[in-house]
């Protein structure tokens, strides 16, 4: 393991993960870490680290993983610990001045979507300051965008704010008019250099102190200096660096590097798979194999780590530094850095690898949607018509969701009671589908367990336009269905009409990014961007099965890979120039690995999985229904 940064940065290494890499909060007790765990795989270059006491939470989504707002991040014997509870941080860095603005959001997703918890950025001096007392947070430098962003999309926020960051920027991120006094001593005691840095730390604390943990932001830890392990030419300076900080305020901790005798939790704050480009350079490459195999090992040894970088970015325009190895060694303007997303923001093999490593083993959870209504609870089944919804008119279109527990499996007659389509899932397990074709499925048998849920999602199809037989066109369950010959009972039933205000009513607030395999069927999310003139275009669905697309709301309608329609038309008044949501109503998945919609002329709009090539205007996230 190799790093241009702190390795050890003191931080407490959380619960370890599950088998498969879970990064939930954990509530276990594990043993104390060994007495030279830190001293074997980390870096001699170690900073202090000053952890927030109060730190946010990010949306709605997770409020309910943190019950304590008074205490953050912690130090509880071998583990972290936030609001009180355990904690494994999984971290990613995002340099948000190396990477557009405007594609800030879908890095933040990919992050997510990869399965980490956290995003780490460094806050460049020189980039902010660029000319004494005059600072600049605006556009790409707009750090506390970048930080609402992260709350936005669920991540908490380690922020390594300097003075001196490093990251290959020119001069570690210091301004270079500190040089314009002929005595000055960057990174000591100075007089000038900690004149320059309290006016500094006057205008940024402020600035990002109501993103901490009490003020309901997602901010966990801030970093102060970097690897001045290695510099070390002041042993005053790291104190001073603690003062000025924030006295006073109450709001930062210093939390030096553990003892490497006892208990402490371990993080690896600087985890990274190569080393920087040069000009003139050979380039570095990376052995996936490995990196999985030092990420795996740091997780049993219960290591929080922090991946440099997880989407490296550019340095823009004279951004980047130099470094001696030997020679002068001026940086390549990319900043690929070995990264998880390439330059440009596409997945790596090693984004998919780490997310199959990471992803929880029984992939989504069938969990109800909020915004549902209440189901309806019924003896026997109950069609679309009869549903006590809409004001008394039943439900017109759309699917309909049945829902009853069963104590054995066996074989599942409809008697042609479905209509048009059903998919049998027992206890979130695919069967197999109910139509007017196939009325008969083998349910099996789990010996492990007392009760099964059983769930039958059935497609309204359309009714017919014309004929005598338009009397009988109702939908969903229209009779008995049969388990061993006996009529099932104790039914909830779910609505899905999926009307224009259903698709409006703010679901992606609830929804998660999407991992790699999503149990069942699912609602998926994707933001389109469109020029100033939208035009009339074409939808294509490309390795999706069956199901329904919304744009901005408005229902384009069914599509089914039986053929032979194999796209969709989007009416160009539905667009607007901006972002676009795409919203699609997948059952059952689409295949992993091969679906994408492709507007011609606009470019990818969504993709079913993080295992896909996301691009840019992916930002892909998913939900699953009630059932």
């Amino acid at each position: 393991m190799s790093g241009t940064q702190d390795s050890c940065a003191g931080l407490p290494a959380l619960a370890p993960p599950d088998p498969q890499g879970l990064t939930s909060p954990g509530s276990h007790s594990f043993p104390a870490r060994g007495p030279d765990l830190c001293l074997s795989r980390l870096s001699s270059m170690q900073a202090f680290l000053f952890l927030v006491r109060l730190v946010g939470l990010l949306s709605l989504t997770s409020r309910f993983l943190v019950t304590e707002r008074l205490v953050g991040l912690q130090v509880r014997g071998s583990n972290f610990t936030l609001g009180n509870t355990p904690f494994l941080i999984l971290s990613g860095t995002i340099h948000y001045f190396r990477v557009p603005r405007d594609y800030w959001k879908d890095s933040l997703l990919k992050l997510k979507a990869c399965g980490f918890n956290t995003v780490t950025t460094h806050v460049p001096w020189n980039l902010h300051e660029p000319r004494r007392g005059h600072f600049h947070y605006r556009g790409n430098l707009d750090l506390l965008a970048f930080i609402s962003l992260a709350s936005e999309v669920d991540l908490w926020v380690i922020l390594c704010v300097g003075p001196y960051v490093g990251s290959d920027l020119d001069l570690g991120g210091l301004p270079s008019w500190l040089l314009e006094d002929s005595h000055m001593k960057l990174r000591t005691t100075h007089k000038g250099f900690t004149a320059a840095v309290n006016r500094y730390f006057d205008d940024l604390i402020p600035r990002i102190r109501g993103f901490q943990f009490q003020e309901e932001g997602p901010i966990i830890a801030v970093q102060m200096e970097n690897e001045y392990g290695s510099y070390n030419l002041d042993k005053r300076y790291m104190l001073y660096i603690k003062n000025v900080s924030g006295p006073g305020d109450g709001w930062l901790e210093c939390v030096d590097s553990p003892p490497l005798q006892g208990p402490g939790p371990v993080m690896m704050m600087v985890y990274t798979a190569r080393s920087l480009d040069g000009w003139g350079s050979f380039r570095n490459t990376l052995d996936l194999h490995m990196l999985m195999a030092s990420v795996r090992e740091m997780l049993q040894l219960r290591f929080s780590l922090n991946f440099y970088m997880f989407h490296g970015g550019t340095n823009f325009g004279f951004m980047g530094g130099a470094a001696f190895r030997g020679h002068r060694l001026p940086m390549v303007t990319s900043y690929d850095y070995g990264a998880l997303l390439t330059e440009d923001g596409d997945p790596t093999p090693e984004y998919l690898a780490f997310q199959e490593f990471f992803r929880p083993a029984a992939g989504a959870p069938w969990l109800p949607l909020p915004s549902l209504q209440e189901p309806v609870r019924s003896t026997g089944p109950l069609s679309m018509e009869q549903l006590s919804v809409n004001e008394g008119s039943g439900q017109s279109a759309g699917y309909i969701l049945y829902e009853t527990v069963i104590t054995r499996g066996g074989v599942l007659n409809s008697d042609g009671h479905v209509k048009d389509r059903g998919q049998v899932f027992l206890d979130n397990k695919y069967i197999g589908v109910l139509d007017d074709a196939h009325q008969k499925l083998t349910l099996p048998n789990d010996r492990y367990k007392e009760f099964l849920t059983l769930r039958i999602l059935v497609e309204n199809q359309g009714r017919l336009a014309s004929g005598t037989s338009m009397n009988q066109e109702r939908k969903g369950l229209t009779g008995n269905i049969y388990l061993n010959g006996s009529p099932l009972r104790k039914f909830r039933i779910y609505s899905l009409e999926m009307q224009n205000k259903f698709i409006q009513r703010k679901l992606p607030n609830i929804w998660k990014p999407s991992f790699l395999h999503t149990e069942g069927p699912a609602f998926f999310l994707a933001l389109l961007r469109v020029g100033s003139h939208p035009k009339d275009t074409f939808m294509s669905l490309q390795g999706w099965t069956k199901g329904v697309v919304f744009i901005n709301g408005q229902n384009l309608g069914r599509y089914w890979n039986l053929g032979p329609q194999e796209t969709l038309y989007v009416p160009g008044p539905w667009l607007k120039p901006g972002l676009n949501e795409v919203t699609s109503f997948s059952a059952p998945l689409p295949a992993p690995g091969r679906a994408r919609l492709t507007l011609p002329g606009l470019g990818r709009a969504c993709v079913s999985g993080a295992s896909l090539p996301l691009h840019r205007s992916s930002c892909l996230r998913s939900s699953s229904p009630p059932w």
